[in-house]
């Protein structure tokens, strides 16, 4: 059957990889006559199909602070219904399972290698995991307990990065034993082939093709923490010190106390 809906496209500039679109997806979920949405993650742009333009679809992507704007907006012919993809579930289901068994292992093997880090590394992706669970909690739920939901995940997140850069202060204030370093690089090392492979993952399904390209250009955030802790670990090595690593471990605590506060505006 043909239709004939509108079809928006948005500018997202700071669209910076798949946790701000999921988080886009989730924002629109409960937004009447939104029909499909198509994302380019390299180009930062969203199209979104529905049936009647008004100012809710631009006002609920303008809420989560992410430089967005309007290219464009014209009516185009549908063949038919679109569909949205049946692996969906399956999907974030795999990408939550990396993420939050790579939390785990970052975050007791920076206890035990005394990183802070391998600490912060492991809550950025704790992040991640709080962002596609929430996407899949949201599937067949109630838009009022998912928003309940993305509040105790922000509030719970934005605790941890204070009590982490607590823990930093401390450190740069009193003794440490210095982190070992093997670890630091081989967990970091770990964790960065995680990201990659949650990456391809979520481009399987994605309608257009620039799959890599997308996920070696925009995933910064996690890709530079990763290569963050391993320059950190090198640079333990080298100079017997536990600064490079307070220091690397203070820029990605700031990253996901970032994430918090756009997972809580969620729930607004």
């Amino acid at each position: 059957m043909r239709r004939i809906l509108q079809k928006t496209t948005f500018k997202v500039n700071k669209m910076d990889c798949p946790s701000e679109e999921q988080m886009i997806r989730m924002k629109l979920d409960d937004v009447p006559g939104v029909n499909q949405l198509q994302f380019d993650i390299p180009r930062r742009t969203l199209i979104v199909y529905h049936d009647n333009f008004g100012s809710e679809i631009e006002q609920s992507i303008s809420e989560l602070n992410l430089d967005s704007s309007i290219i464009e907006s014209v009516s185009e012919v549908k063949l038919s219904s679109i569909q949205k993809d049946r692996s969906e579930k399956s999907i974030l289901i795999a990408v939550l399972l990396i993420n939050f068994v790579l939390f785990l292992v970052e975050l007791i093997t920076g206890f035990i290698s005394y990183s802070m880090g391998l600490v912060a590394d492991s809550l950025d992706m704790f992040a991640d995991s709080i962002v596609y669970g929430l996407s899949l909690y949201a599937i067949g739920h109630s838009v009022a307990r998912k928003k309940k939901i993305a509040k105790i995940a922000g509030i719970f997140q934005f605790v941890l990065a204070i009590i982490g850069f607590s823990e930093v202060i401390r450190r740069f204030l009193g003794f440490e034993a210095i982190p070992i370093f093997e670890t630091m690089i081989v967990i970091s090392l770990l964790a960065l082939a995680g990201n990659i492979a949650s990456l391809l993952i979520l481009h399987k399904a994605k309608d257009s093709g620039a799959h890599m390209k997308a996920s070696w250009i925009f995933t910064s955030n996690d890709i530079i923490a990763n290569l963050g802790v391993i320059l950190a670990g090198v640079l333990v090595f080298i100079t017997s010190s536990s600064i490079p690593d307070l220091l690397i471990g203070t820029v990605v605590f700031g990253l996901v106390a970032r994430g918090a506060i756009r997972i809580y505006k969620l729930s607004k």
